[in-house]
């Protein structure tokens, strides 16, 4: 049986890391070994995961400086004695058939370079997430395979990991790219076995409310621009669309504040606060009858 390394790089998961592993190890198959690294993590989640590797041999434990995901990755699967490897962050989940699934398609197809399977989102928003089937094109138009896909550490050595330099998020999706544009195939198993955790601190939405997806998706397209020019049968017009949303959102953001501050204009006059003041006392001895 082929050993599979699972890979956990944790930032300050320390409520989540114990599911986390425990979803891994009710896994049906066998050998598996599991590394943890923490990526910087201000909490407990260092003492919490040296605790696991203290009670179980097949756990690991390494530790670094903040350096975001990509790097800690990287790191732990340097370390990997396994020949296949499944990425999970620190708070997420995988269903107990998941990697026996996935080693089977992988061990038998040298063809298939990535497997995945459908996922749920849980946690502050519970629902099915819905992946298209995987093709190029559509991946020149967004990502549709999650990053706890099975792969080979071979090809991963193939493209020298995980992109570093992207620290800010979407390193998944360059990684795909970067390891499928050039050939290879992908399964995607027809059964849920991936549990994606929501949260309103979790790295996606930070991702968008601090700006710097615009930045990552720059260069993203300039490192991968040849694929993307290949699949985008007129990027300018596509580029010209999202400047045109870009400005429509803008602009559909400076009528809404025009009209709160209209809002609170009309609030603020002497007839108005009067009208209020007694609609309020009226309420007040309707309640009283």
């Amino acid at each position: 049986m082929n050993l599979v390394s699972v890979i956990i790089p944790c930032y300050n998961c320390e409520k989540y890391v114990l599911e986390t592993v425990q979803s891994v190890l009710y896994s049906n198959y066998s050998p598996i070994e599991i590394i943890l690294i923490t990526d910087g993590s201000t909490d407990n989640t260092l003492k919490i995961i040296t605790q696991l590797a203290e009670l179980n041999p097949t756990i690991s434990v390494y530790s670094i400086e903040n350096s975001g995901p990509s790097k800690a990755r990287n790191i732990a699967i340097s370390k990997a004695k396994g020949d296949y490897i499944l990425p999970l962050d620190g708070d997420d989940k995988i269903d107990s058939q998941y990697i026996s699934k996935a080693i089977k398609i992988l061990s038998t197809d040298s063809s298939i370079k990535v497997v995945y399977c459908n996922a749920e989102y849980f946690g502050e928003k519970k629902d099915s997430w819905n992946l298209p089937e995987f093709n190029l094109k559509r991946l020149a138009l967004n990502n549709m395979i999650f990053v706890s896909a099975m792969f080979r550490k071979s090809d991963w050595e193939e493209i020298s990991g995980f992109d570093e330099k992207m620290i800010y998020g979407i390193e998944d999706w360059d990684f795909w790219i970067s390891m499928l544009k050039n050939g290879g195939n992908v399964f995607k198993i027809d059964f849920t076995g991936f549990y994606y955790r929501i949260t309103n601190q979790s790295r996606t939405n930070k991702l968008f409310k601090d700006g710097k997806l615009d930045l990552m998706h720059q260069y993203l397209f300039n490192k991968h621009k040849d694929f993307f020019l290949s699949y985008l049968t007129n990027p300018l017009n596509l580029i010209h669309q999202l400047e045109i949303t870009k400005f429509q959102l803008l602009n559909a953001k400076h009528e809404i504040e025009l009209a709160k501050n209209e809002l609170h204009k009309i609030k603020n006059k002497s007839f108005v606060k009067q009208y209020l003041y007694l609609s309020n006392l009226n309420k007040k001895i309707r309640k009283k009858r």
